[in-house]
């Protein structure tokens, strides 16, 4: 099979959501985003804090990777995106789970590794976090400070899953050429071989 993962992954508030959804309607191929997955999944259950937030991510990034898994089966491609953590950040080491999926079904992998100015960023997020389509399950509940959100941001550096890795500097939307970066994406999805 020739089974391709894109992922985009990266600092929050990044715009990756927003891209993800954009390369699987230029592509037509599936996507999972982290927070919208989320939300499906816990739509008839409250969540009354963090903790339970954070362990309701835990459950999300298990059932995409289920999803995916049967995806691989067989044979379809597909957009993977989240604020995904490297060993150490969290109990789970996310990115060693991707990539045993990967090799378990020799896949071939693209990288969009979404950053930017983290002052910029944080606006973002606060501002983000206000906004109803959030979702409750998704919300913080309280504002975190820069230097939080910072350490957040600094903590996803390192996650590497091997296979091209393209970096994508958001702090400025309008210096983007997000067409060109779908474009790259698509040529990759197009390719036949299955080389990292």
């Amino acid at each position: 099979m020739n089974n391709k993962i894109i992922i985009v992954e990266g600092y929050l508030a990044s715009g990756k959501s927003t891209f993800a959804l954009k390369l699987s309607e230029s592509l037509k191929i599936p996507y999972f985003i982290k927070d919208t997955f989320k939300i499906a999944l816990c739509e008839n259950i409250s969540v009354n804090d963090r903790n339970e937030s954070s362990r309701f991510s835990a459950v999300t990034f298990d059932g995409m990777m289920y999803a995916i898994e049967r995806l691989f089966e067989v044979g379809y491609p597909v957009i993977f995106e989240g604020n995904f953590v490297p060993e150490g950040v969290k109990r789970i080491d996310e990115s060693k789970i991707i990539r045993g999926i990967i090799n378990k079904y020799s896949c071939k992998s693209l990288v969009f590794k979404f950053s930017g100015d983290t002052k910029i960023l944080h606006r973002r997020f606060i501002e983000r976090e206000r906004l109803p389509e959030r979702g409750q399950v998704n919300k913080m509940g309280f504002e975190p400070s820069y230097t939080e959100f910072d350490a957040w941001c600094h903590n996803l550096d390192k996650f590497d899953v091997g296979g091209k890795v393209i970096k994508i500097d958001t702090t400025d939307f309008s210096k983007v050429n997000f067409e060109r970066y779908i474009e790259v994406a698509r040529l990759f999805i197009d390719s036949k071989s299955c080389t990292t």
